[in-house]
């Protein structure tokens, strides 16, 4: 279908690069149109379905978005509302989704809804939705504290007409193969900041070394290079989970405790280099002149978006047994 047909570590690969980028918009975009919206469609779709959507969105000639949070169901996937019923050939959408990257400029959405009155986690499917069909409506574009040369959604549906051959899949196993990806998901989202984090840090030695408070460097002062030094041995931790997790994944194996772990520490480490690294900077790190500040916008979103701290927190509970039974 237009792909190299390599494994996943080569996404990893195309990650990392990716955060030579100096802003988190642009890799984030690229992630959901590689690695967040079409995964599905690539397992589980008809070829129909893949001629249709996937060739034109691997050559880039498709922009595509993936519809899955809602204004009451972030993380919570199971409790989102959009319903699609099946009437005749056609399934008829309503509802809406919410933070939808790329959902502006968006040729089809991979949609995720309700068909039917089922379990939530087996009532769900993912149906490909051209996003010119009547009855779409994209309300705003959400006006963000940072990736800001992302584009964000928000949108409703009234009365959708869709043909339910967009279909992926079985009916009822959309919330499956949608947490399927979020390993994948999460993994990307992990390389793409390893990057960045690194440039800050090279960044805030480079300017520490030539700004001079007190009669000496900044850089001088030991608790500055000392906690530099803290910080560069915690991102290259980060990399060595990052690429343990992704050889096992390639493997086959079920990587959703250290991908989560991955994820969780991706996030908190994004905030810790920034906010220090911001510090010393001084004055000049509260300007939008640097990149140190950018960053500290952008990648604030590691921690909430692609399942928050608090969800990876309890993933990993979970699979070390110390949640408490129901």
């Amino acid at each position: 279908y237009g792909g190299m047909g390599l494994d996943f570590s080569y996404n990893v690969a195309m990650a990392e690069e990716l955060g030579n980028i100096r802003c988190g918009g642009i890799p984030m975009a690229i992630g959901v149109q590689a690695g967040m919206a079409t995964p599905a469609l690539t397992r589980f779709g008809s070829d129909e379905l893949k001629k249709q959507f996937l060739v034109p969105t691997i050559a880039g000639d498709f922009v595509v978005c993936l519809g899955i949070s809602e204004a009451g169901a972030g993380s919570d996937v199971a409790n989102i509302k959009t319903t699609a019923v099946r009437k005749g050939d056609e399934y008829v959408i309503n509802g809406g989704k919410m933070w939808t990257t790329s959902g502006c400029q968006a040729d089809w959405m991979c949609l995720l809804a309700n068909t039917s009155e089922g379990p939530p986690h087996r009532n769900k499917s993912l149906i490909c939705l051209p996003m010119n069909l009547p009855g779409i409506h994209v309300a705003k574009k959400i006006d963000k504290l940072g990736m800001r040369s992302s584009d964000t959604a928000q949108i409703f549906f009234e009365d959708v007409r869709v043909p339910s051959k967009n279909l992926i899949g079985e009916e009822g196993k959309g919330f499956t193969y949608q947490m399927l990806q979020f390993q994948e998901e999460r993994l990307w989202a992990v390389a793409t900041v390893l990057t960045p984090l690194e440039t800050v840090i090279q960044e805030t030695i480079d300017y520490t070394r030539q700004r001079k408070v007190f009669d000496q460097t900044v850089l001088h002062n030991q608790a500055v290079h000392f906690r530099l030094a803290e910080l560069a041995t915690e991102v290259e931790l980060l990399r060595s989970l990052l690429y343990r997790t992704v050889a096992l994944y390639v493997e086959g194996n079920d990587t959703t405790k250290l991908a989560s772990m991955a994820k969780l520490k991706a996030g908190r480490l994004a905030r810790e280099v920034t906010d220090n690294c911001l510090q010393f900077w001084g004055g000049m790190g509260f300007t939008s002149e640097v990149l140190v500040s950018r960053f500290y916008r952008d990648l604030r979103l590691m921690s909430i978006g692609g399942g928050t701290d608090e969800t990876m927190l309890s993933i990993i509970c979970k699979y070390m047994g110390t949640l408490p039974s129901k």
